[in-house]
């Protein structure tokens, strides 16, 4: 009976990929709310417990695809493909209207270049304590620590290795965590709790998932102000971090 079980959902690889993300989000959106009452919102929880399943499915199985490595997991592996991230950004993009961003006037633009700056420098700090001397690798985790789609980008961009571009992503996953779970008990400080402010704040922070996460359980009015700026914020990345904060980094280094 199991080894039918098993069998049937090794060869819907894909129909089970989709199975077991919709449960893992149905957990963790539980969790959300009858544990946390919806202080630490469901999103984060559900990356957490994405990185928790990968690490058990490396551990079970000695490989390096997390839980794709188990044969009746294998879809999971497509899901998280480099062609879904790619559809990912070109659907964020082709969401986003600029005339939007107008919205936020000129606070917004500088959020965005400031924060993406920041990130970016942050990132190639940390790369370099931790024994990453060459432009290319500290440029790579810099853009990682941007957004984790922009660190993958910019690594392919500039021929970065695997290790260096898995811990770009690795980088951009705990800045989005961070930010998701940390929203909600730092907006009343910063005064976040109206639209311009979410504009700005998106524009500082960027990633779009751990910005939408964190206002949503601060105040879910103010998710499509931040996620205007947020938006933007990853494309500005995949623009300025492969070639003019390459350039700066390669002539300081």
């Amino acid at each position: 009976m199991l080894d039918m079980i098993k069998g049937v959902f090794t060869d819907n690889g894909f129909v089970t990929a989709f199975l077991v993300i919709g449960l893992t989000m149905w957990l963790a959106y539980f969790i959300s709310n009858k544990l946390t009452k919806g202080k630490i919102h469901g999103s984060a929880i559900a990356i957490v417990l994405g990185l928790l399943l990968a690490y058990i499915g490396g551990v079970v199985t000695e490989g390096s695809k997390g839980l794709a490595d188990i044969s009746f997991l294998a879809g999971i592996g497509f899901l998280g493909g480099s062609m879904l991230r790619d559809f990912a950004i070109v659907a964020t993009s082709f969401g986003a209207n600029f005339d939007e961003i107008k919205k936020a006037g000129f606070r917004g633009v500088i959020s965005l270049f400031f924060g993406v700056i920041l990130s970016f420098v942050v990132g190639v700090i940390f790369a370099y304590l931790f024994g990453y001397k060459d432009a290319v690798s500290m440029t790579t985790i810099g853009a990682g620590t941007v957004t984790y789609i922009v660190g993958p980008v910019t690594g392919a961009t500039l021929g970065a290795s695997s290790e260096v571009i898995a811990i770009s992503i690795a980088a951009g996953l705990i800045k989005s965590v961070l930010v998701m779970v940390g929203t909600p008990f730092v907006a009343k400080y910063i005064g976040l709790n109206n639209p311009m402010s979410a504009m700005v704040y998106g524009g500082l922070m960027g990633t779009t998932s751990g910005v939408a996460g964190g206002l949503a359980a601060t105040d879910p009015k103010l998710v499509p102000y931040g996620a205007v700026t947020a938006t933007f914020y990853t494309g500005l990345g995949c623009l300025l971090a492969p070639t003019v904060l390459f350039l700066i980094t390669n002539a300081i280094f």
